[in-house]
Order: structure tokens, then C-alpha cells, then sequence
């Protein structure tokens, strides 16, 4: 039996984690080896690894089950009105594309594995999807939407501030590589440049900045 099954099998895909009530809820995923093995996937590098097992472990319990089909559009990029969710991939993978002004087709940013979040952005701020995300094979997840987020917060306020304190510094983080990625860029622009004004001098001697 897989992961998926195991975590939540005894749940339709229907059922609001937020509507159970918590002694249940903490039952449940305290007694569950699976539930213990999604909070270690949450906590892992490609997620959220600030977060203690405990608060993990909280966090699953308020998560939905999904299945998306191979093919299947889970975020599309430019998306404003569905954007109250983030994805936790148990099994599958997950092509992420990115549509560039300069581009006409949609660029292949990575391919994402178990262990790996994505919607985490537009669940904190509520803005336009910044990139569109399809199952490249069978996709089973765990999903948190923003009610049972709302929901977290009211029944566990600690653990929600930890858990959106983690998704800033994930968010920062990337920020941060975008900078170096754009630095990286400029100066390659710059050597090119140089190189075009070797080869091919302008009468003042040197390019327009």
C-alpha cells in the first residue's frame, strides 16, 4: 500500500481536515507511521526543513488528499482566481514551466519529485501563479488550502506563524538565487558586449551604456 493510501485512506477526497475536530485530528496523524512519513517529506529540503517534526506532523493533519491524472494542469501560470492552495507531492512528478515575454513556447523550469511543495507563493500573498505546474505521470499529494490554513492558525497559532515564517524564508531564498541568477546574466551581457567591441569597434571606441 502506498503512501498515499496509507495517510489517506480512510478519508474521501472530499473531506475538510478542518471540519474534524482536533482530538480527532491529532489522533489520527499521532497514530499513523504514514502521517509521520509526510511531516518528514514536509520538513525535507525541498519543502519546508525550518519546521520542528512535531510542527510538521500538525501541519499534515489539516492537508487534503488530491490525485491529479498524468497531463493534468495543477497551477497555471498568470492565475488569479484559484490561488487559496499549496501542494505537497507524495508520489509522481511535476513538470514546472515558465511562459518568458521573449518566448513564444513555455520554458521547462525543473521537474519536481516526492518531497517537493509548489503554490506556497500565492497561498501567503493571494497574487497571480508565477509559473504553471503539470503532472508529468500520476500525481498523489497532500494539499493545504487557505481555509484550513485560517483554520491552523485558530486552533494552533504558533504553529502557523512557524509554518509561514518557513514558506518566507523559502521564498527569500529565492529571491535570493534570482538575484545571483540576474548578476550572473549582466555580467555575460557585459563579456559579450566587450567582445562585440573588439571585434567590431564603433568610431568612439566603445559601446553605449
Amino acid at each position: 500500500m502506498s503512501l498515499f493510501d496509507k495517510l489517506f485512506g480512510s478519508h474521501r477526497q472530499g473531506d475538510a481536515p478542518e471540519s474534524r475536530l482536533p482530538a480527532e485530528r491529532h489522533a489520527a496523524v499521532g497514530a499513523s507511521d504514514a502521517a509521520h512519513r509526510a511531516a518528514q517529506m514536509l520538513r525535507a529540503p525541498t519543502a519546508l526543513m525550518q519546521l520542528a517534526e512535531h510542527e510538521a506532523l500538525a501541519v499534515v493533519g489539516f492537508m487534503r488528499p488530491r490525485v491529479f491524472k498524468r497531463g493534468t494542469e495543477i497551477i497555471r501560470q498568470g492565475e488569479t482566481a484559484d490561488t487559496g492552495f499549496m501542494v505537497l507531492v507524495l508520489e509522481g512528478e511535476i513538470t514546472v514551466e515558465s511562459l518568458m515575454a521573449s518566448r513564444v513556447n513555455a520554458a521547462t523550469v525543473k521537474v519536481l519529485g516526492p518531497g517537493s511543495l509548489i503554490g506556497e507563493m500565492a497561498l501567503v500573498d493571494g497574487a497571480a501563479r508565477s509559473a504553471s505546474c503539470t503532472a508529468s505521470t500520476e500525481v498523489k499529494c497532500a494539499v493545504l488550502t487557505r481555509e484550513s490554513l485560517e483554520a491552523l492558525t485558530t486552533e494552533q497559532p504558533a504553529t502557523a506563524a512557524k509554518l509561514m515564517t518557513a514558506v518566507a524564508q523559502r521564498l527569500a531564498e529565492r529571491l535570493r538565487e534570482s538575484s545571483h541568477k540576474l548578476q550572473v546574466y549582466s555580467k555575460l551581457v557585459d563579456t559579450l558586449q566587450e567582445e562585440v567591441d573588439r571585434l567590431m569597434p564603433t568610431p568612439q571606441g566603445k559601446h553605449r551604456s
